[in-house]
């Protein structure tokens, strides 16, 4: 445990700062997941609208700086990839 009281709130602040980053983490995390379980299924539509889902969670924690832009970028190009493929079919 901290023992001066700026070490004390900067915990606190820590704490806070974790549990939103988390809650922001999970609901990227749960787009992709819904939107690769579509891809699986082969169920094109469905696919393309968690996919819409999925880029905007991933776009929010980006701009947040959850994630960082690029590694958000290369996640949305390789979604949408596996999307058009199925789309193509």
């Amino acid at each position: 445990m901290p023992i001066k009281k700026s070490a004390k709130k900067y915990m606190r602040v820590t704490g806070r700062k974790t549990e939103k980053n988390r809650k922001i983490r999970g609901s990227f995390r749960s787009a992709i997941k819904m939107t690769k379980e579509a891809v699986a299924k082969g169920d094109a539509k469905a696919a393309q609208e968690s996919l819409k889902k999925t880029m905007k969670a991933l776009d929010k924690a980006a701009q947040k700086k959850v994630i960082h832009k690029n590694t958000a970028a290369r996640t949305k190009s390789r979604l949408n990839k596996t999307v058009k493929a199925l789309v193509k079919k």
